[in-house]
């Protein structure tokens, strides 16, 4: 204790000035927001390369579940397209122009290179960045369901705003009925999800699947989620709504990022009514 202390006594200019370095920084950070954005683009680019070569390692040891993972995909694909006319299969052609034939969305493939979900604000990171598109704000999904919001980007990764994130709110609404709410999380279970502010009427059973509901720009209509697991009633409205994950969030690999076409035209609109 002796030794700490006559260190500090003999170094106090410099820790001082270190400290005052320190507090300078962060004011800077917290104040402006191009040294921020810098800031942390940077730490994406490298902290991105580190989680890369450690990813590289457990996606091997993983492969066993992408692959049924993929299986999934190509069974549910393969269903959908089961359900199209002959007819209407033989004139199918390769859409170039997104804007003539009316197309919404489109993805890009990513992997995921860490996870967080055993905190109250998880994040992700995916290999993919500017330079693939990637922009703040894109739904992130794979075959099993929603996984979060693109957050900051750098070149080449990309942190995401994991569902399992105390302050992650996602419009969703029941798979049979025109009744929403909003997918939040209690910091507890990373299985098992909320949903908030749904009708008294849109009379909810237990096995009931969940979908999003489509009513934001970043998200497209359908895409799974999970079933009601339980609920409760109390005051004539549903107190608490849990929702069972179709997806396992501990064990999240490949991923897809939506681009919504729409979305800056609709936000421009937004934008004038208020």
């Amino acid at each position: 204790m002796q030794q700490i202390i006559s260190f500090i006594l003999k170094n106090k200019y410099f820790l001082l000035f270190l400290l005052l370095e320190i507090i300078a920084f962060t004011f800077t950070m917290q104040s402006h927001s191009y040294h921020n954005s810098k800031f942390v683009n940077s730490a994406n680019a490298i902290t991105g390369g580190v989680y890369k070569k450690v990813n590289a390692f457990k996606e091997y040891t993983s492969l066993k579940g992408y692959n049924e993972q993929l299986q999934e995909e190509n069974v549910r694909l393969k269903n959908l397209l089961s359900k199209i006319p002959r007819d209407s299969v033989s004139k199918l052609v390769t859409v170039v122009d997104s804007v003539k034939y009316f197309q919404k969305y489109s993805y890009t493939s990513a992997k995921v290179i860490r996870n967080q979900y055993n905190r109250k604000f998880n994040f992700l990171m995916i290999d993919a960045g500017m330079d693939q598109g990637i922009k703040p704000d894109q739904g992130v999904v794979n075959s099993r369901g929603v996984i979060g919001i693109t957050n900051s980007t750098s070149k080449k990764y990309t942190t995401v705003l994991s569902i399992l994130n105390e302050t992650s709110n996602i419009n969703v609404k029941l798979l049979n009925s025109f009744h929403y709410g909003s997918l939040a999380w209690n910091g507890k279970d990373y299985n098992v999800l909320q949903i908030k502010d749904i009708a008294i009427q849109a009379n909810i059973k237990v096995g009931d699947t969940i979908i999003t509901g489509g009513k934001s720009t970043i998200f497209p209509e359908g895409i799974p989620v999970g079933t009601i697991l339980n609920f409760n009633k109390e005051n004539n409205t549903y107190k608490e709504v849990n929702v069972k994950l179709f997806n396992d969030m501990s064990a999240i690999g490949p991923v897809n990022i939506i681009t919504s076409y729409d979305k800056e035209e609709i936000e421009n609109l937004e934008q004038g009514l208020n």
